[in-house]
């Protein structure tokens, strides 16, 4: 903890910024700022889910049935349990839980990265992540925040060898997020070539740890996932029915291609300038292969990435599902690393400063739905 104090000093005082700055334009719009957090979009659903339990529908304007299954079930479930013990509504247990998960997520982050790249690195990974320019979502009744420190500290198990760890918390992530595979993923990866290795042969890691952590990493995804299907009466694809009522599937980027091509068209600037940013993303994967990153965190972070830009669902969406690809940030963090400190805590100070200004003008307008 006290190595990973400077690391959650940084990411409390780029969330605090954002947070302020979002109640300080909510006070000049006169809006609510609490219930931007807490009581709208996905966060309306989950709380809906603690209230009425897996039964509530809504029927959309086009006549597609919208059902609460395509909630996984973590966040609610934790919701539900520190309402009933404390005068806090789902909406604001909702509140506490991503505020705990993301300083969670963060201390994950900084161990993972500190441990292979130093902490300095670990730092400063930090920092970006948390000035994501859609960070504001680190700090909603979402489940983003809940993932992530999951899916970072199942993955430093991995890189400890830690295999039931990795494999119980690769579980409970694939209760929080449909992404929750891409940490199961993970896990059968490094079991596998520590198994490949012989490493698990010592006395102090016998072969059936890796081998167990493996078997445990994608229950609580596919128990969910089949417990829907059941429900609706198709093991096998009532899940994907649900999601595509919502308009989510997965069409290996083809209606995202469409989209930027019709933006393109229609507004240049903003066109070319998502096509960049999807460049660049593939850019910063390719670099983290090229810098050796271990296979299990290129593993999550291609599949994190590859679903969230090859999904057919709502695009504005894209940058929050995204958000979980924290490896992606390991490469801009070197190169930082390697800067003089007045450069480096200029780039956090201007990035934080976008980060908290473009939450609130996020959260006032589209949103993240």
């Amino acid at each position: 903890m006290r190595d990973a104090g400077p690391a959650l000093a940084v990411y409390a005082a780029i969330r605090l910024l954002g947070i302020a700055a979002l109640f300080l334009w909510a006070a000049v719009a006169d809006r609510d700022a609490h219930q931007l957090l807490a009581e709208r979009w996905d966060a309306l659903w989950y709380v809906r889910v603690v209230e009425h339990g897996y039964d509530f529908t809504l029927t959309a304007p086009d006549g597609r049935v919208l059902s609460d299954m395509a909630f996984f079930p973590l966040l609610p479930w934790l919701e539900e349990g520190i309402s009933a013990g404390t005068p806090l509504s789902p909406a604001d247990a909702g509140l506490v839980v991503s505020a705990v998960a993301s300083l969670a997520a963060a201390w994950g982050i900084h161990r993972l990265v500190a441990l292979l790249y130093g902490r300095r690195a670990g730092v400063l990974t930090v920092a970006l992540y948390a000035a994501l320019p859609v960070g504001i979502v680190q700090s909603m009744a979402y489940s983003e925040s809940l993932f992530t420190a999951l899916a970072a500290w199942s993955l430093y198990a991995v890189v400890r060898g830690h295999w039931l760890t990795a494999g119980l918390l690769a579980s409970l992530a694939g209760l929080t997020r449909p992404v929750g595979l891409a940490v199961a993923a993970a896990v059968w990866v490094g079991a596998y070539a520590a198994l490949r290795r012989g490493t698990s042969e010592t006395p102090a890691t016998p072969r059936w740890r890796p081998r167990t952590g493996a078997l445990i990493a994608p229950l609580g995804a596919a128990g969910y996932v089949l417990w829907v299907g059941v429900r609706e009466g198709d093991p096998v694809f009532g899940y994907l029915d649900v999601q595509g009522a919502w308009g989510n599937g997965f069409d290996g980027g083809l209606a995202f291609a469409r989209f930027i091509g019709d933006l393109i068209a229609t507004t240049p600037p903003a066109g070319l300038a998502l096509a960049a940013g999807v460049a660049g993303l593939l850019w910063l994967y390719g670099r983290g292969v090229r810098q050796g990153q271990p296979a299990p965190l290129l593993v999550y972070c291609g599949i994190v990435t590859a679903l969230a830009l090859c999904s057919s669902g709502y695009f504005g969406s894209k940058p929050r599902l995204l958000m979980p690809a924290f490896p992606l940030l390991i490469p801009a963090a070197l190169a930082l690393a390697r800067a003089r400190r007045p450069v480096v805590w200029t780039v956090i100070g201007v990035l934080a400063a976008g980060s908290a200004g473009y939450g609130a003008f996020w959260l006032h307008g589209s949103g993240p739905p």
